[in-house]
């Protein structure tokens, strides 16, 4: 596959493993955190965020939508998602920039150009390219020709991943992945099941499997008030956590910068926006997981 679908490209990053980096974040993911801040990456297709408090309710799209799928209701432009076909021209016409396109195809040889732009960035800061989502083993064949791309340019590369895939597609990255950014959310599968919509056990049992190839594994465990901050949750991670063979533990508390997304995207968000722990309980985690003689950081 040399085509991927991209949902954004972000440049200086700091927060998704060493160094400054490109973060690459592909679309689609097989799981449906309550939490998850780029909702707009769980599906694969092509999308359309509404910024409602943007539309002036001038009728532009209106008039410009091919399928007649836009009608202004109470000044307001309102989508039939059954009869668009996302051709994106009422992004294109909008004067007020109250819909944004999301979502780009990309061949291999179009992304790789654009990571090459900051290459001065990676050898100074010993930084590199991280791939991100979504989920981006969604796309296996892409990820993994990107991945070749980037060690013929010696390129450092990191995977940031849920561990929800079949072993066969991390086997594939393996060789070509510098760095993994492994997510622990839940250790209790029906609780695991409940917030995220899937299974937890393939992800441990993934997680053993990487540990045990010697990969660089960095866990990160994202620490929300009410779904995974009691003790036992805590406890078993940390026992889990002892048998498996990783660089470094981030606990990254709680935030809810991606809230405002859901109702641009015409989805649910279930948890309530106060879930973010005190730093008197991020502090108290720390110590608790200082027992697994790794490094363990606060945020990313």
């Amino acid at each position: 596959m040399n085509r991927g679908m991209i949902m954004n490209i972000q440049k200086y990053s700091v927060h998704d493993g060493p160094g400054i980096r490109t973060t690459v974040f592909l679309k689609g993911c097989p799981l449906n955190c309550w939490w998850c801040h780029n909702p707009e990456s769980q599906n694969i297709d092509f999308q359309i965020m509404y910024f409602k408090d943007r539309c002036t309710g001038c009728g532009i799209c209106e008039k410009r939508c091919p399928e007649n799928a836009i009608e202004i209701k109470d000044g307001k432009a309102i989508i039939d998602h059954e009869i668009c076909t996302l051709c994106g021209k009422c992004e294109d016409f909008c004067p007020n920039e109250a819909r944004k396109f999301v979502g780009k195809y990309m061949t291999t040889t179009e992304l790789m150009k654009e990571i090459k732009k900051d290459e001065i960035f990676y050898e100074e800061s010993g930084g590199g390219v991280t791939f991100s989502g979504g989920e981006p083993l969604v796309q296996i064949d892409f990820l993994q020709n990107m991945l070749k791309l980037c060690k013929e340019e010696e390129i450092h590369t990191t995977v940031d991943t849920s561990g929800y895939s079949k072993w066969e597609n991390i086997e594939k990255i393996i060789d070509y992945t510098d760095l993994f950014l492994y997510d622990i959310k839940i250790m209790d599968d029906y609780r695991h099941n409940k917030y995220m919509g899937v299974s937890n056990k393939v992800i441990l049992e993934n997680l053993k499997r990487l540990s045990q190839a010697g990969s660089n594994i960095y866990v990160r465990i994202p620490i929300i008030k009410g779904v995974n901050d009691d003790i036992e949750n805590i406890q078993s991670t940390i026992e889990f956590l002892k048998d498996i063979n990783i660089l470094q533990v981030n606990l990254l508390p709680y935030h809810k910068m991606g809230m405002e997304k859901y109702d641009r995207l015409s989805m649910d968000y279930r948890l309530t926006g106060d879930e973010k722990p005190s730093e008197e309980v991020m502090n108290s985690l720390l110590k608790k997981f200082k027992i697994l003689n790794k490094r363990i950081k606060i945020g990313g």
